[in-house]
């Protein structure tokens, strides 16, 4: 953002308010004539994750071209069209397309794109959405969709908005377009192995590096720029690693409980291995109390040299799922009932295709409630664990967290917060 834009809190403030609807976008309205029109496509956030993405937008279209890109640095940009090359003509972003800083969000969308793709840091991502509903671009939205309470109450506004003007919002939470995955999670929503006892879902992953190390910090960046260049050791970008990578396992438990809300959360946790700069902790351990007396639970660390795991676990009144690495059902006895043997589909690839598919068809596709509440879900969790209090879902829903600063430029200084202790952080 610009010194001259809107602060970040006011316009978060203003995506509360009433906007005017403008009419449906006139790529879907010349598709009732012809459905072959170019989709032209714009990426903001071109790193690993924001390649993949525009990757698999390429390939789920064949009349779509990647029009525009921007990211904070430009040479993330160089990097990704360079891997982007092998899409040939489907790639048109000469240099005047292609926009760097942090306004390059908004130049992106202003550069004649049809659809959005939302993958720069998440701490911009309520930001970045809002701007493409209110040029009413299609939108697709890596996860997880805010870093903060007031981030979540952003994404409902814009959903809504996109709703009224009938442009689409596709998530991130790649699991559920997952064949084989969702084909397991089916024997548990449909009750084919009874009512869910209680769940424990483990990410237990290795310490993520960083994308420029501590000792190479060029003296010449200020303290935003250097924490945006890492951005996962920093709460209000990344939200911490359980709401950023964690969040997965969180979705999944919303996704066995029937996405039904939670009563509430406790939970534990600290900074044990990490030595960044930043204040985020590196492992979690939460329990959520659903309605029914069933406790679910997620364990959560990033820590070097210790055993690695991610499994879900769904325990129900006739069997047991395990997923996703390998989806299959268990007696309770644990002999095993049935597995996934097919050749799973990419589940990335599937999510773009389905969304492009709802484009094409000119059908709803909004997917911001959800994504609200599963990102809150997992804010509930840090909170929790972060506070050393028990937090309802209703308390989260009422809190004013806002962590990001309320203007940013390159040059700023922005002390990094203490890491949070229990009884002594507050959830404000």
């Amino acid at each position: 953002m610009n010194p001259s834009d809107p602060s970040r809190r006011q316009f978060l403030t203003a995506a509360g308010a009433t906007a005017a609807v403008t009419a449906f976008p006139a790529v879907l309205r010349a598709q009732n004539a012809s459905n072959n029109a170019i989709l032209k496509i714009g990426l903001i956030g071109c790193g690993g994750r924001g390649t993949g993405a525009a990757s698999q937008a390429l390939s789920a279209d064949p009349n779509v071209k990647l029009w525009a890109i921007g990211d904070a640095f430009a040479s993330q940009i160089t990097a990704s069209l360079n891997n982007l090359s092998k899409f040939g003509g489907k790639v048109e972003v000469p240099e005047a397309r292609q926009f760097s800083g942090l306004d390059a969000y908004q130049k992106v969308i202003d550069s004649g794109v049809d659809v959005v793709i939302l993958t720069a840091p998440p701490g911009f991502r309520p930001l970045h959405l809002r701007a493409a509903v209110d040029a009413g671009k299609h939108a697709f939205c890596e996860k997880p969709m805010a870093v903060d309470v007031a981030g979540v109450k952003s994404v409902v506004e814009s959903a809504k908005l996109a709703k009224q003007k009938g442009t689409t919002i596709q998530h991130g939470f790649c699991w559920r377009f997952s064949p084989n995955t969702r084909e397991g999670y089916g024997k548990v929503t449909s009750g084919e192995l009874g009512r869910v006892i209680s769940v424990y879902g483990t990410y237990l992953a290795s310490v993520p590096k960083p994308s420029t190390a501590i000792d190479q910090r060029n003296p010449e960046w200020g303290d935003v720029e250097w924490q945006i260049r890492n951005w996962m050791g920093h709460g209000w970008l990344s939200g911490g690693p359980l709401v950023e990578q964690g969040i997965h396992t969180v979705d999944k438990i919303a996704w066995a409980m029937g996405d039904v809300a939670p009563i509430a959360a406790r939970g534990s946790g600290g900074r044990a291995q990490r030595d960044d700069d930043g204040s985020v902790w590196d492992h979690y351990d939460v329990a959520f109390e659903y309605p029914g007396g069933v406790i679910c639970h997620i364990g959560q660390r990033q820590f070097k040299g210790a055993f690695s795991e991610v499994v879900d676990r769904v325990y129900c009144e006739k069997g047991t799922l395990e997923a996703p690495s390998r989806v299959l059902t268990k007696d309770p006895a644990g002999k095993v009932t049935w597995a996934f043997r097919d050749q799973p589909e990419n589940m990335y690839q599937v999510e773009h295709n389905e969304w492009f598919a709802a484009i094409r068809a000119g059908k709803e596709l909004n997917a911001g409630e959800y994504m609200a509440n599963s990102t809150m879900l997992g804010l509930l969790a840090r909170e929790a664990a972060q506070t050393g209090q028990r937090i309802t879902w209703e308390e989260m829903w009422q809190a004013n967290q806002d962590l990001a600063p309320d203007k940013v430029n390159f040059g700023d200084k922005l002390p990094v917060p203490p890491v949070p202790v229990p009884g002594v952080y507050k959830l404000v």
